[in-house]
C-alpha cells in the first residue's frame, strides 16, 4: 500500500511534463518509440539512492539510478528508456515546489538519470526527489554556490575516499552526513577492482584480517562488472546518507579502474590498446553512477574532470586529474630513491594542458582570500624508509615525489606568483598526514600547506601511531606535522582571516556504528603559509 504522503507525491509528479530532459541533444527531448511508459515493480528501484553535485551558483546536477535488483545484471531492469519524475523545493517538506520535470533513464546508461538544474537562487539549500511508476525516492539535500564575487564569510567542507568494501563499514560516511557541511570532496578511490578473495583469512597491510563483507565475483573488466561493483559500494546506506545530505564533487584516482594506472597503461603490462577498452568501460560506469554533469560524460575513453568552483570570494576550487595525463611511474613503480628519471623535466602528472590550466587559474588578482586544489596524492614528498630498503631513503614513485620536476613546477609557480593563500588536499595514503609543502631543497621556505585524509576504511582499523612507518617518516620529515594510521576524514572550515582542519578519526570500522572523534586540529593564518596547531 502506498501511504498518503506518497501517494501525493505521485499524484503531484505522475503527469511529467511533455518533454523529457535527458540534456542529451533536441533529438532525445522526443519520447522514443520503445519507451516503458507505465512501469511498474516489485522491489524498490532507488536501492542505490539519490546524490546531488558539481553545484553552481544557479544550480547543480541531481542523480539516481533505477536498479530494483542492483547486483544482477541490468540491476533488474527492463532494456527499455523509462520516464523518472523529479522535484526541486525550496524546504523539505517540499510545500515549496520551485522546479519539476521529467527525464529519461536508458539502459544505455544504466537507467542512471543525471538532472542538471538551473536558474536557481544562489547560496541556499533545496531539496530534491525521484518517481518513477508508483515508486518513491528518498529525498536529498543540496545547495548553490554563492554568486561570483559575493562576500563569503565561511565555508565548510569533507575530504574523503578510500573506501574498500571488504575491509571496515562505512561508518564515517553516516558521521560526514550528519556533519554540517557545504559540500564533499571525494579524492577517489569509490570502488575497488579486486576479486572476492573467498571467505578465509587474509593479511591488510600484513596484518591477519577476515573479511567483515565481500565483493561479488573475480576481477571486474566489463562494463556490467564495474556496474555491479559500484551497485555494491552504492548500496550501502552510510555512504547514501552522505551523499544525500550534502552536494559532492568527485575525482576517480586508481581503483576505479585498475591499481595504479598511468594514462593509458596498467601494472600488467596489457598492451594499451586493451588496457584502453577496460578503461573506457570503468569510466562509462563510473559516470553512470556518479552526479556529474554532461562535460564529464565520456567520449572515447577520456573523461573530462579537472574543472573549478568558486565560493564568492573567499574560496576558488581546482579540482584536478592526476590520472588521465601522467607519465608512467619511474623505477618500476616501487618505492625508490629519487634519481634523475625522477627529476626529469620533461615527465608530467597533469600533462601540459591541464598544467597550463591550472597556473592560468592560480593568479594572486583573481579575487579570492583562498585557493585549494583538490587532488588525488600527496604533493608532500615524503621519504621513507622500509624493512626491505634497508638504510635505503626511499619515496613513492606514484605520488608527486616521483614526478618531481612537474612538483618543482607547480610550488615554483606558487612562489613566483606570490600566492600565500593556497592549501592542498588529497588521499590514498590510507593515512592522515598534515604536512608544510617546500620545495626538495629544505631552504625554500614554507609555500604551501596540505591536508591528506585517511580511508574511510581501506587498512581495517589501522594500527594508529606504534609502527615502523611513522617512526621512520617522523624521523625523516620535519615538515610533516601529523601522521596517525586510523580510517576517518578531514573537515576544512575555512574563513576569511584563517583555514582550520580537523583530522577526524574511528578507532574501529570493524565494529559498526562507531563515534569520530578529533585526532589533530590545524590552523593556517591567512597570508602567512604554514600549519600551526589549533
Amino acid at each position: 500500500m502506498i501511504d498518503t504522503q506518497r501517494r501525493r507525491l505521485l499524484q503531484a509528479l505522475g503527469a511529467g511534463t511533455a518533454l523529457f530532459g535527458t540534456g542529451l541533444g533536441a533529438r532525445a527531448q522526443q519520447a522514443p518509440r520503445n519507451l516503458w511508459a507505465d512501469p511498474k515493480f516489485d522491489r524498490d528501484p532507488f536501492q542505490l539512492g539519490v546524490a546531488s553535485g558539481e553545484p553552481s551558483a544557479d544550480g547543480f546536477v541531481i542523480w539516481t539510478r533505477l536498479a530494483p535488483q542492483p547486483l544482477e545484471q541490468g540491476g533488474g531492469m527492463v532494456m527499455r528508456p523509462v520516464p523518472v519524475s523529479w522535484e526541486l523545493a525550496e524546504d523539505e517538506g517540499f510545500r515549496k515546489v520551485v522546479r519539476k520535470g521529467s527525464a529519461l533513464a536508458r539502459p544505455e546508461l544504466a537507467h542512471s538519470v543525471h538532472v542538471e538544474t538551473e536558474g536557481l537562487a544562489p547560496a541556499r539549500p533545496y531539496w530534491y526527489r525521484f518517481v518513477v511508476g508508483d515508486a518513491a525516492s528518498p529525498v536529498g539535500r543540496s545547495a548553490t554556490l554563492p554568486a561570483a564575487g559575493a562576500r563569503v564569510d565561511r565555508v565548510r567542507f569533507a575530504v574523503a575516499g578510500c573506501q574498500h568494501y571488504e575491509e571496515g563499514h562505512f561508518t564515517a560516511w553516516r558521521r560526514i552526513a550528519e556533519e554540517p557541511l557545504d559540500f564533499v570532496f571525494h579524492y577517489g578511490d569509490y570502488i575497488y577492482e579486486g576479486p572476492d578473495p573467498g571467505p578465509g583469512e587474509r593479511k591488510v597491510n600484513g596484518r591477519p584480517f577476515t573479511p567483515l563483507r565481500r565483493h561479488v565475483g573475480g576481477e571486474i573488466y566489463s562494463l556490467d562488472d564495474y556496474r555491479r561493483r559500484h551497485a555494491l559500494y552504492r548500496s550501502d546506506r552510510d555512504l547514501q546518507a552522505a551523499h544525500a545530505a550534502a552536494p559532492w564533487f568527485v575525482s576517480f584516482d586508481d581503483h576505479e579502474i585498475d591499481n595504479n594506472w598511468a594514462a593509458e597503461l596498467d601494472q600488467d603490462g596489457t598492451p594499451a590498446e586493451l588496457f584502453m577498452l577496460r578503461r573506457a568501460a570503468a569510466m562509462q560506469a563510473y559516470y553512470e553512477h556518479m552526479p556529474l554533469r554532461r562535460g564529464s560524460m565520456p567520449a572515447n575513453g577520456h573523461m573530462r574532470m579537472y574543472r573549478r568552483a568558486g565560493w564568492g570570494d573567499l574560496l576558488q576550487a581546482h579540482f584536478l586529474d592526476t590520472r588521465q595525463y601522467r607519465s608512467d611511474q619511474a623505477n618500476g613503480d616501487r618505492d625508490a630513491p629519487q634519481d634523475a628519471v625522477v627529476a626529469a623535466p620533461g615527465r608530467t602528472m597533469l600533462g601540459a594542458e591541464q598544467e597550463a590550466w591550472l597556473y592560468d587559474g592560480l593568479r594572486p588578482d583573481d579575487g579570492h582570500r583562498w585557493h585549494v586544489i583538490a587532488q588525488q596524492v600527496s604533493l608532500a614528498n615524503l621519504a621513507t624508509k622500509w624493512p626491505r630498503s634497508g638504510d635505503e631513503i626511499v619515496y613513492s614513485m606514484d605520488q608527486w615525489s616521483g614526478y618531481l620536476g612537474a612538483r618543482r613546477r607547480l610550488l615554483g609557480h606558487i612562489q613566483r606568483a606570490g600566492m600565500r593563500n593556497v592549501v592542498t588536499v588529497c588521499g590514498d595514503a590510507h593515512r592522515h598526514f598534515a604536512s608544510d609543502l617546500l620545495q626538495d631543497h629544505e631552504d625554500s621556505g614554507v609555500v604551501s600547506s596540505e591536508f591528506l585524509a585517511t580511508s574511510i576504511t581501506s587498512g581495517a582499523d589501522g594500527i594508529g601511531e606504534d609502527d615502523d612507518f611513522t617512526r621512520h617518516a617522523r624521523s625523516l620529515n620535519p615538515h610533516l606535522k601529523a601522521l596517525v594510521d586510523r580510517r576517518g576524514y578531514v573537515v576544512c572550515d575555512v574563513r576569511r582571516d584563517a583555514w582550520h582542519a580537523d583530522l577526524k578519526i574511528l578507532d574501529r570500522v570493524t565494529v559498526p556504528d562507531q563515534p569520530v572523534r578529533s585526532h589533530a586540529r590545524f590552523a593556517i593564518e591567512h597570508g602567512r603559509p604554514g600549519l600551526q596547531t589549533a
